[in-house]
């Protein structure tokens, strides 16, 4: 998969993880939809909640994301109850593709997917997913040789007065002393203040974790814009610097052709 192809389809036999809650208006933004960040949290309930009803707990209980990708096919407006389900859509022996379709009571539809690695309790590295974990994961899907792949390489422009400084705040920070994933996204929400029309219509959002960011660094995120006056394709771009160094990057664009048949 690549940066504008469509998510995978779900499997078949209804497997996965399924839950449902109704949308907290703390997520909401002021014309009530969903934020970015409200999204990501869910993503992060969801996939605790799916590790607590398996044995995954025992197994195999530390994982991080790597990618998320996040499209906005029909936005989630409050209030509302949002279904949420939870699959595996391509994995290795180290990592996997975790797919979330999010649908709601109102119609609205959001389809993400999520690049997860597993981590060691006692390395703090990359490791091995046991063969319960590999077996219960591989009856989801097809593909079983997932590599990584990064897609925002674009390296970060040059300095600028436009360079916005993201203050870390005690509760941003999760339990790793790292910025948590969901807390990247309110950067991405301040910018997309200033070009409503960029998620006005079906949306792609990505965020790639190079590096974490820890606690009391200082961080700035330098940004791009490109209104797509030549293609019709708007693209913000953001980058999130620390000492000059790229820890984490982000870009939101247009779903192409609008995808109004997203699965």
């Amino acid at each position: 998969m690549s940066l504008h192809q469509p998510l995978a389809t779900p499997p078949a036999g209804g497997l996965g993880f399924e839950s449902s809650w109704p949308v907290r208006a703390g997520d909401v933004d002021p014309d009530n939809r969903l934020r970015f960040d409200g999204v990501a949290r869910y993503l992060q309930d969801i996939a605790w909640e799916n590790l607590q009803a398996t044995f995954f707990t025992e197994t195999d209980p530390i994982w991080i994301v790597r990618r998320t990708v996040i499209d906005v096919i029909r936005p989630i407006i409050w209030p509302d109850e949002v279904h949420l389900r939870r699959w595996c859509s391509a994995l290795s022996t180290r990592w996997t593709n975790m797919r979330v379709s999010i649908n709601s009571d109102n119609g609205a539809l959001i389809e993400s997917e999520g690049f997860w690695i597993n981590i060691s309790e006692t390395t703090g590295m990359p490791t091995r997913i046991s063969d319960k974990g590999l077996e219960y994961l591989g009856m989801m899907t097809a593909e079983h040789r997932l590599r990584w792949r990064p897609w925002l390489a674009e390296p970060a422009p040059p300095e600028s007065e436009a360079d916005m400084p993201f203050h870390l705040r005690a509760t941003d920070i999760d339990q790793f002393n790292h910025l948590n994933n969901a807390a990247y996204w309110q950067a991405v929400e301040h910018r997309l203040v200033d070009f409503p029309k960029l998620i006005a219509r079906p949306h792609r959002a990505v965020i790639e974790y190079i590096a974490p960011v820890f606690a009391r660094e200082r961080v700035m995120v330098r940004s791009r814009y490109d209104d797509g006056s030549a293609t019709d394709s708007p693209v913000l771009k953001l980058w999130f610097v620390v000492d000059g160094s790229v820890r984490t990057a982000a870009r939101i664009s247009a779903l192409p052709g609008d995808r109004p048949d997203a699965q």
